[in-house]
């Protein structure tokens, strides 16, 4: 082989070298934000899979890609595990939102609980939705079993909406409690406006998936989209704890 082969060939090898070592960090950003320079990009980590990346978007979702960036895969990771196959796309992101969603202060929402709560929900409601005012009926039921129900506000139709104004009617009472329970009764809530967080909690659904009310969301971050009869909810709810 020439010298020009040789030094041709080593060159190669080295920059293939380089390649490698790059930090797949730094490279899996690179490649995404190619494609999008506003993705929201939380944390990179090697997936449980072999050769491949898990990518941890703002509000939880996930993707996976090759260490080079150059394959991008959206859907859902499963693990064989004694017979069974465990979602863990669904666990890690599950895991994502419960953080966010503790991480609201308790000031913020409007809380039903019972003496001893033995778990709790979060749910994204919206004053003017149907199926929001029939869980609401059921929530003493929801205490009586033991379930602690924490509302956030998630206006459907926008921040200018008039459910929107409702809410921060809700948000500014008083009495919170009471004129959560004039509004899902379609009775009249006072006018009132404060420095209130109906605006981030919007967003915050919107950055987790919530399209649609009531979103109810279990202490270990798992959503449930729809209304669910207190007697099944709260078995699920209980059952999240463990």
């Amino acid at each position: 082989m020439s010298l020009t082969r040789i030094s041709l060939a080593l060159a190669l090898a080295l920059g293939s070298s380089v390649a490698l070592a790059a930090d797949p960090d730094q490279v899996i950003r690179q490649s995404l934000k190619s494609l999008d320079a506003n993705l929201p990009i939380e944390a990179i980590a090697e997936s449980p899979m072999t050769g491949i990346y898990q990518v941890q978007l703002e509000g939880g979702r996930q993707l996976y890609t090759s260490a080079d960036g150059q394959f991008l895969i959206q859907g859902y990771l499963f693990q064989v595990k004694d017979g069974k196959a465990v979602n863990l796309t669904e666990i890690e992101e599950s895991r994502a939102v419960a953080k966010q969603i503790n991480a609201i202060p308790a000031k913020e929402m409007v809380v039903f609980a019972p003496k001893a709560p033995k778990t709790h929900i979060t749910v994204f409601t919206d004053t003017d939705c149907g199926y929001c005012q029939k869980l609401h009926s059921e929530v003493p039921e929801l205490n009586r079993l033991g379930v602690e129900v924490r509302y956030v506000a998630f206006p459907r139709q926008g921040l200018n909406s008039p459910a929107a104004k409702e809410l921060v009617s809700v948000w500014c009472a008083k009495d919170q409690q009471d004129a959560m329970n004039r509004a899902k009764t379609r009775q009249s809530v006072a006018d009132a406006t404060c420095d209130n967080p109906v605006a981030k909690q919007y967003q915050l659904g919107q950055m987790i998936g919530v399209n649609g009310t009531p979103a109810i969301v279990l202490a270990n971050g798992k959503m449930i989209p729809g209304y669910q009869p207190a007697p099944q909810l709260a078995k699920i709810a209980l059952e999240s704890n463990d």
